[in-house]
């Protein structure tokens, strides 16, 4: 197929993931699946509104897919984005931390427009 004939067909690149997971939180994801309950396909991050900022990380186990969620498989298990929190999530990083006082996911999310004091909730 050439660029001068009118019936090739273009291919699509790759469209990347919503969400970048580090090496960090993809291992912590393999972890949650190691102790997963048995109906459990995968790990979910969704955006339920609720905090003092609007919109908030959620992550939790997933017993089945939901037709518009985004799916990346890494090297512990499935993760999912929820369908209706990509559009707040584009280009996020999501990273495991842990240290002497608490552990959890953070997120480094170029939509948000600000957060609460806490970290907890976001805007967008």
């Amino acid at each position: 197929m050439s660029e001068a004939d009118p019936q090739a067909k273009a291919t699509a690149p790759a469209r990347p993931a919503a969400i970048t997971l580090t090496p960090a939180a993809e291992a912590r994801i393999a972890d949650l699946m190691a102790r997963a309950p048995d109906d459990a396909i995968g790990v979910k991050l969704s955006t339920p509104r609720r905090g003092c900022s609007g919109l908030a990380y959620s992550v939790d186990y997933v017993s089945e897919e939901t037709k518009f969620d985004e799916k990346i498989e890494t090297p512990g298990g499935t993760f999912y984005v929820d369908g209706g929190s990509v559009l707040y999530l584009i280009g996020s990083v999501m990273d495991w931390v842990e240290d002497d006082f608490a552990a959890g996911f953070t997120f480094a999310n170029p939509n948000a427009t600000g957060a609460c004091g806490c970290g907890e909730s976001f805007t967008v």
